[in-house]
């Protein structure tokens, strides 16, 4: 059963943003805040007046056929419409139902993602690489923007670490359960006896954060800055342009030295710390969301083995919610991840959906 009252309540307050922002002139902060609420209760309403329509048709349809005073003909056809319909107002139910769940509240913002070659040398490099470049064309399907924010290559390919910045709407929502060990097994092209090695790769993926969110302190920070150097330790420019953040209080440590310009490292330095120590705060304030992940698909911990991508069979199996496809070559080019991604968030849907019920 839906909350009629809560349905009603969120489109009187839709309505009472709309004339605000068109008559009550509010300022610049205000607006923004009006336009925010107003864009994540707009699908809702939208939802809530559509079941409204479909509801009154089907009770229409009920009379109708039901009614003796009807012709017979009639009756049979609006039975008919009648059954359709009612199959098509419990998705829009169930539709609603989804879209009332309580909603992480960094569920639409860009993210952090940070990809580092683990156990396995070489080969886990190239898996690394792997990942961020379907991580990469993922995204890119999805109309989000990528950035790399800092790099180092491994000796024979791929990345000991990667970091990038993914922007766009709703980024975090779909990729924040990929945090956590991802383990590949395939022949390296270097193996001549056609063996089978088992490498990995840990991925981390953290909500970027606002500079309302997180108050960084000057007096907190150690900056240094260098010459950036290139493979194999040779200096790749002559200006001390690469720049290194120590954040005192946490011990945080990060590093960028990919533009020449050092006012650019330093922005892109303060933009990962900043995430970094707003993903540190929302662990340690919200511990009961952490559990509650954890519940449902897995803590996503970088300790923990998530997936498994396994080349010889075409086979990725993700462990926290038993799910095996055989389209490997389609997922790890990112044109199939989104079957992952959807079955990792109908699982994470289906599991609040059964809280709220029992609740």
């Amino acid at each position: 059963m839906l909350p009629l009252d809560k349905l009603d309540a969120l489109v009187r307050r839709f309505d009472s943003i709309e004339a605000e922002m068109a008559h009550g002139n509010p300022d610049g902060a205000t607006l923004i805040g009006l336009s925010r609420e107003r864009s994540e209760l707009e699908p809702i309403v939208e939802a809530v007046l559509d079941w409204r329509k479909m509801r009154s048709e089907v009770n229409d349809l009920r009379t109708m056929s039901e009614d003796s005073a009807t012709d017979s003909e009639m009756r049979d056809l609006a039975r008919a419409e009648y059954d359709e319909l009612v199959g098509k107002l419990e998705e829009a139910e169930q539709n609603l139902r989804l879209l009332l769940l309580p909603k992480d509240a960094a569920d639409e913002r860009g993210i952090i993602l940070e990809v580092r070659a683990g156990t396995g040398g070489d080969e886990a490099a190239l898996f690394a690489g792997d990942l961020f470049r379907m991580y990469e064309r993922y995204a890119q399907g999805q109309g989000w923007t990528v950035e790399v924010l800092s790099a180092s290559e491994g000796t024979a390919g791929g990345f000991k670490e990667i970091i990038g910045s993914v922007s766009g709407r709703g980024v975090y929502a779909k990729l924040k359960f990929e945090s956590g060990v991802h383990r590949v097994q395939r022949v390296p092209s270097t193996e001549t006896q056609g063996r089978i090695h088992t490498s990995a790769a840990t991925v981390a993926v953290l909500p970027e954060a606002e500079e309302v969110d997180i108050d960084i302190r000057d007096a907190d920070l150690r900056i240094d800055v260098y010459r950036a150097q290139g493979a194999g330790g040779q200096h790749v420019n002559k200006t001390e342009s690469a720049v290194r953040i120590t954040h005192i209080p946490s011990g945080v440590v990060v590093a960028v030295q990919d533009e020449r310009s050092q006012h650019k490292n330093k922005a892109r330095a303060m933009s990962m710390l900043r995430a970094r120590l707003f993903d540190q705060q929302r662990e340690a304030l919200d511990s009961a969301r952490a559990a509650d992940r954890k519940g449902q698909v897995g803590s996503g911990d970088r300790s923990e083995r998530i997936r498994t991508y396994n080349f010889p069979q075409g086979r990725i199996t993700d462990h926290r919610i038993g799910l095996t496809l055989y389209n490997l070559p389609e997922i790890i080019e990112g044109t199939g991840l989104g079957q992952v991604v959807d079955a990792l968030v109908a699982e994470h849907q289906a599991r609040l959906l059964a809280a709220e019920e029992a609740g």
